[in-house]
């Protein structure tokens, strides 16, 4: 076999190809992929979420600590989310200037093993913290009953100390992968066909270290978004079923006709367009409309094309066309994963509480209806919920039969 000559960096960017000239006439000719697409497309995608996340998370964490005491499940996820998007941000300018530089890298290597560290960081707490929102959805909406003791100040913080603990030891190998190193390629313009010698940041690992990489990859892939993923797809499932379950329900109040006009006076109470209840359902429709879009758009097309491309680069006689077309598509969704440090903002400004002054509490004497409601106001994180706390001894003992709305969101 004749002597191979490397001409362009493994990983040189987003994961490049490595492209190989081979000195022995008798072999196939190289497969070369043309990545000078990438020094225009990543620097606009990069600065786009550098704006966006830095300007979107600002307005978050600043609304969020205005108001600390009023803080509940939901925020507490938010917040977490907005800080590791907001620290993602402040990555990003490194990379521009990398790209538009042609991945000539002059930060140094601890910077190199720092900023591809937080992209894998970012991108898997950005998923636990989302799986952990849905699972915080699905027991609202399926449990409310018997989760009570789940939605706590508490319970809910340590979770998140454990997302970040969790996902510091899936993404800490990046440090010891990613690093520097020197790269000679061919000069362009008019010093073409000349060697130009540079230092580039490797994404996923230095040549000889490829193959030692590839297994913690996938491991990673399947921990950190697979899993995850079906949790998700799993919680939803459960959460459109019962949504639908209890929109085909016909409640039938019971009596003569004081009985039946106290039931619709209840029943338009709580189904009415400013119920809390309707209020609640809207709110977990377009938290699960959201999440869909972030895994749909940012973490599914990134970690299939990533997998294939882990996959196909140790794998031998994989044609050329392929391996090009894997390529450009993992470059590709590679920054669209990175959009995840704005668009999971987006999910606070759709799910925030906009109504609490536009939904007058109910009246007390309606018990019966309403008890399941006010219990789901203390577990789940609606601000409408926290006047009527103190009567929830009270409506426990005198609704015990009539819960037809048990387990509505």
């Amino acid at each position: 076999m004749g002597t191979m000559m490397t001409a362009t960096p493994m990983g040189a960017g987003v994961g490049g190809v490595n492209f190989t000239l081979p000195l022995n006439p008798s072999l196939p000719p190289p497969c070369s992929i043309d990545e000078s697409y990438k020094y225009i497309f990543l620097p606009i995608c990069y600065s786009f979420t550098f704006v966006f996340s830095i300007s979107l998370n600002s307005v978050v964490l600043y609304r969020s600590f205005r108001r600390t005491k009023r803080w509940n499940a939901s925020l507490i996820y938010m917040v977490n989310l907005a800080s590791t998007d907001f620290m993602y941000g402040l990555s990003l300018p490194f990379l521009v200037a990398s790209y538009i530089m042609r991945d000539r890298w002059v930060f140094g290597d601890f910077m190199c093993r720092l900023v591809r560290f937080l992209f894998y960081f970012n991108l898997y707490c950005s998923i636990f913290f989302l799986t952990c929102i849905s699972v915080h959805r699905y027991l609202g909406i399926c449990h409310p009953m018997k989760t009570i003791t789940l939605e706590t100040k508490k319970v809910v913080k340590g979770t998140c100390v454990l997302v970040w603990a969790v996902v510091f030891a899936l993404t800490s190998p990046i440090f010891r992968f990613a690093q520097t190193g020197d790269v000679t390629r061919g000069g362009e313009g008019v010093n073409a066909g000349v060697p130009e010698a540079f230092q580039n940041c490797w994404d996923d690992a230095i040549d000889k270290e490829f193959s030692d990489y590839v297994p913690y990859g996938i491991v990673l892939h399947l921990l950190g978004f697979f899993v995850p993923f079906t949790i998700i797809a799993w919680c939803y499932s459960h959460v459109v079923l019962t949504i639908f379950r209890t929109l085909r329900a016909q409640p039938q109040p019971e009596g003569g006709r004081e009985g039946r006009g106290r039931g619709r006076r209840e029943m338009s109470v709580v189904l009415g367009p400013r119920s809390p209840y309707v209020h609640r359902r809207r709110k977990f429709i377009k938290t699960i409309i959201t999440i869909t879009l972030l895994f749909a758009l940012c973490f599914f097309p990134f970690h299939v094309t990533r997998t294939l491309f882990l996959v196909l680069k140790e794998t031998k006689g994989v044609p050329c066309h392929t391996m090009r077309m894997v390529s450009i598509c993992y470059k590709i969704t590679r920054p669209l994963a990175s959009f995840n440090a704005w668009l999971n903002a987006l999910l606070y400004f759709l799910t925030k509480d906009k109504s609490a002054s536009c939904c007058p509490p109910p009246d007390p004497t309606h018990h019966g209806l309403l008890w399941p409601l006010r219990m789901l106001g203390r577990a789940g994180e609606e601000e409408e919920g926290v006047g009527e706390a103190a009567n929830d001894k009270d409506n426990d003992s005198k609704s015990s039969g009539n819960n037809i709305f048990h387990g509505l969101p």
